[in-house]
């Protein structure tokens, strides 16, 4: 595998990269995963790079204001083959060809030590200044890094300026740590001095060290010329430890470090020389994994927005999420809302459908904003619908009074759209249905692939009424339970709503009295409570078979009220006589 190193005046300032064939590639202070942003002499777009049968192509750009050397003398384009180099500004670049090949351990080491985390405590560093220095760099290397990849490159870089000794670092990973033969990845690599030979790990260290769940040291031999040297990175290798990284955010990880003794001092025994490495080295893994275990926290409680307010994160943080999120049967209220005219404007906009998908996401989150703005809980999306519900996880006594106001912001912001030509929503309408009940919420799916939702009658009751808002001509519709729930506990001044009829859904055996939910007088004066007496007393006519009456009354709400024309339509079909075996409920003949 070919790999191009960059290495400034500073130890830490260096990576490693691999080199695939026939991609070309930008070199420069601010390029990405090929910055060298250590180095001012170094453009910001300083070269273009290519690998390809065995060469690598450097082509200078224009706007690169300072040289590129390659054998002391400036050049605009050339070709490199591995184990050669060139220089911008203070920064080498070399192109290397190495693998890596496991170390067969047939030879046991001279010497082998485990280390506990406690033991390591224990030790004290000569250099804590310079120790310390290195390791405060650590949280902004790893918040730093765009990909995990390029975490790996700064991980590797650090340990290597941090632990003087070392000839080669590794971070590995063991892919199944409760496997006695699991099988172990490179996931990242770099040594001091580059040399011809491979990459040899042990992965017996490697193994030892993550079953065990402790650092492990292996001394061997220092002859060089002797077949030791088959067994550790190469050939100037006295030693080799291991340290496991804890934690579930880098299970089965390791880091690998390898090197020479120094010079022995009188007396010294030679795995003590090496501990405060390791115990450098234990201090950057324990860190790593702090570090990534509040990333991973943090990625799950980003995901967890989506589908939650921040008021209900808060409250449910202390508590384990798996039993959080488990389903269980409780109280519900749900909202299932579906944005109007969208076929429509598919037709109109075939030729842009992107800037439609667009428009339509805006809808979209218009109504998953009201969502989550009144604590609900997000729960699906199902094509141009969104369906919220309150009452889970946690259980919430204003449940009825948060959807309505969820509902009543969500037709506040389209009919103001509307009024707005230009507007990305103005030619979008919606629908609203409302329903309490019980049902099963939580973490519903397969192994595979599982969404937070809410499962029941009470959801198709919601669907339903939602579709009902077409034929009754009304944003907004509740179930009897929710418009109860709105007589009894919301006050006028926030919601209102009205008795509209009493019908047998399509599919349905059972009837069901539907109601209107309303902003208060105060915001739609058009329709007065006077006005909500007057069309349910008339409701009330109506159910009792006298339509004469139910006519009167309804005459007496404004024109423009267009849910009294389905009353009016209805009881002028019959020519104003109930029909035989009249009971009061109209059956609907679709669904909406």
């Amino acid at each position: 595998m070919a790999e191009l190193i960059a290495q400034g005046p500073e130890p830490h300032q260096r990576w490693r990269r691999s080199l695939r064939a026939g991609e070309r590639f930008l070199l420069g202070r601010d390029a990405g995963a090929y910055a060298t942003p250590w180095d001012k002499h170094v453009s910001r777009r300083h070269a273009a790079l290519r690998w390809n049968d065995g060469q690598l192509f450097v082509e200078k750009l224009p706007e690169a204001k300072n040289p590129i050397f390659l054998a002391g003398q400036p050049r605009d384009g050339f070709t490199l083959a591995a184990g050669e180099h060139f220089v911008i500004g203070e920064t080498t670049f070399t192109v290397t060809s190495t693998t890596v090949n496991w170390s067969p351990d047939v030879r046991q080491p001279v010497e082998e030590q485990t280390f506990s985390v406690e033991s390591l405590h224990r030790v004290r560093f000569r250099d804590a200044d310079q120790r310390i220095e290195v390791l405060s760099r650590l949280p902004e290397l790893i918040a730093g890094a765009v990909n995990e990849t390029e975490l790996f490159v700064r991980l590797v870089n650090m340990l290597l300026a941090g632990v003087p000794r070392a000839s080669a670092v590794a971070l590995v990973a063991v892919e199944e740590p409760s496997n006695a033969a699991a099988k172990v990845r490179v996931l990242q690599w770099d040594r001091r001095l580059e040399a011809g030979e491979p990459f040899r790990p042990s992965q017996r260290l490697i193994l030892e060290a993550v079953h065990r769940n402790e650092s492990v040291l292996h001394v061997w031999e220092a002859q060089r010329d002797t077949e030791a040297a088959r067994f550790t990175v190469s050939a100037n290798i006295d030693w080799a430890f291991c340290t496991p990284v804890p934690g579930e955010a880098c299970r089965g990880w390791g880091v690998y470090v390898a090197g020479q003794f120094a010079a022995r001092l009188p007396g010294a025994d030679e795995p003590d020389d090496v501990r405060e490495d390791l115990k450098f080295t234990e201090l950057v893994a324990a860190t790593l994994a702090s570090l990534r275990q509040t990333q991973a926290l943090e990625r799950k409680q980003s995901a967890l927005l989506s589908f939650f307010s921040p008021q209900i994160l808060e409250a449910i943080t202390q508590e384990d999420a798996e039993v959080v999120l488990s389903p269980r049967e409780t109280d519900v209220s749900v909202l299932f809302c579906d944005l109007r005219g969208f076929s429509r404007e598919t037709e109109r906009h075939a030729g842009d459908l992107m800037a439609l998908l667009d428009r339509v996401s805006q809808a979209l989150g218009v109504m998953t904003h009201h969502i989550l703005a009144q604590g609900g809980v997000f729960g699906d999306f199902q094509g141009d619908a969104a369906m919220g519900f309150w009452g889970w996880p946690i259980e919430l006594p204003d449940a009825v009074e948060r959807i309505c106001a969820a509902a009543l912001a969500i037709r506040s912001a389209f009919e103001s759209a509307a009024q707005q030509p230009n507007h990305p929503l103005a030619d979008f309408r919606m629908g609203i249905g409302l329903a309490t009940g019980r049902a099963v919420a939580g973490r519903i799916g397969t192994a595979d692939q599982s969404k937070v939702t809410v499962f029941g009658p009470v959801v198709n009751r919601a669907s339903r009424l939602e579709g009902m808002t077409r034929i009754l001509h009304t944003p907004i519709l509740l179930d009897d339970v929710t418009a109860r729930a709105v007589r009894d506990h919301v006050r006028p001044e926030l919601a209102r709503s009205r008795r509209i009829v009493v019908v047998k859904p399509y599919g349905f055996e059972t009837p069901v009295e539907v109601s209107e939910l309303l902003p208060p007088e105060s915001v739609y004066p058009e329709l007065t409570d006077e006005h909500i007496h007057f069309y349910e007393t008339a409701l009330q006519a109506f159910v009792a078979g006298d339509w004469g009456e139910a006519v009167e009354l309804l005459h007496k709400v404004p024109a423009k009220d267009r849910v009294k024309d389905f009353l009016m339509i209805y009881i002028a079909q019959y020519n104003r006589t109930p029909p035989t075996g009249w009971d009061g409920v109209i059956t609907l003949t679709q669904k909406g």
